[in-house]
């Protein structure tokens, strides 16, 4: 295993947090930050550091990774390049409103660039084998559903692409003229749809109050967001319906994802699967 690199806390700044720890800004130098995840968290930063210098290798636009880090009380990290004066897509939608379309579209061309970049599939996880290990370890769907879930997920065509894995609208940030995606330890390869459900999930499917939470704007905001977004990732002479209704399983399947990081059912996602169980 790699040797963390003891660093002391005192000298950081808590700026954030998150499902799996939180973001720190260094109180002295502006160039660097940290990711320091929740305690008893070894191997998972670890593995994230790795998975985040073969995507920057490959040329993903996303910040720099630096080293793997432990402080004194046991939490380990990994430090990243600062990007200075950067902002999400749904802070910057939510500060500026007028300018949904704008922030919708250039998020909407980060995908589609992500998504027609090839991949070395040997060196990542297939999106498809994620998610069967999601159906397998989880609780609450009947076996009769993983078998029609599982149907599902084989039948869908494979691409030998990049997946972000998390693409969230936080996810994407921009200083100036420069844009990146963070938080890519779920990066995988394959069909495009299974990042694009995120998407959806997270501007139509989730509740007011977390998109307000989460997103800071209000559920409305968000779904013009999505509307401009569908628009312009897949061109505007297909009806919004339609893009929807080939969408909308795929964000259904988040609901393992939420599953397993909340341990509880979520029957208000599970709608979206209704199409296949």
């Amino acid at each position: 295993m790699e040797q963390a690199i003891k660093i002391d806390l005192n000298d950081w700044v808590l700026s954030g947090g998150g499902a799996n720890g939180e973001s720190y800004e260094h109180r002295t130098d502006p160039t660097v930050m940290l990711k320091l995840y929740h305690p008893g968290a070894i191997q998972q930063p670890l593995d994230e550091m790795h998975l985040a210098r073969k995507v920057y290798d490959m040329g993903i636009p996303t910040p720099e990774p630096g080293d793997y880090v432990v402080t004194a009380d046991g939490r380990y990290g990994i430090r990243f390049r600062r990007i200075i004066g950067k902002k999400s897509y749904s802070r910057a939608t939510g500060d500026e409103p007028d300018k949904v379309a704008q922030f919708a579209s250039e998020f909407a061309g980060m995908c589609r660039q992500l998504h027609a970049t090839h991949v070395d599939t040997t060196q990542f996880e297939n999106v498809k084998d994620r998610y069967y290990r999601l159906l397998e370890q989880n609780p609450f769907f009947t076996n009769a559903d993983k078998d029609k879930l599982t149907r599902f997920i084989a039948d869908v065509p494979d691409e030998d692409t990049a997946i972000h894995g998390d693409l969230q609208y936080s996810n994407a940030i921009f200083a100036g003229n420069d844009r990146y995606f963070i938080d890519l330890g779920d990066f995988c390869w394959g069909n495009h749809l299974f990042d694009l459900g995120m998407v959806y999930l997270c501007c139509c499917l989730s509740r007011e109050e977390f998109i307000e939470e989460t997103f800071h704007m209000p559920k409305s905001l968000a779904i013009r967001f999505w509307q401009f977004f569908a628009g312009e990732y897949f061109g505007h002479g297909i009806p919004l319906s339609e893009i929807e209704e080939m969408i909308r399983p795929f964000a259904g399947l988040k609901t393992l994802i939420v599953e397993r990081d909340t341990r509880r059912p979520m029957p208000e996602l599970r709608e979206a699967l209704s199409t296949i169980i």
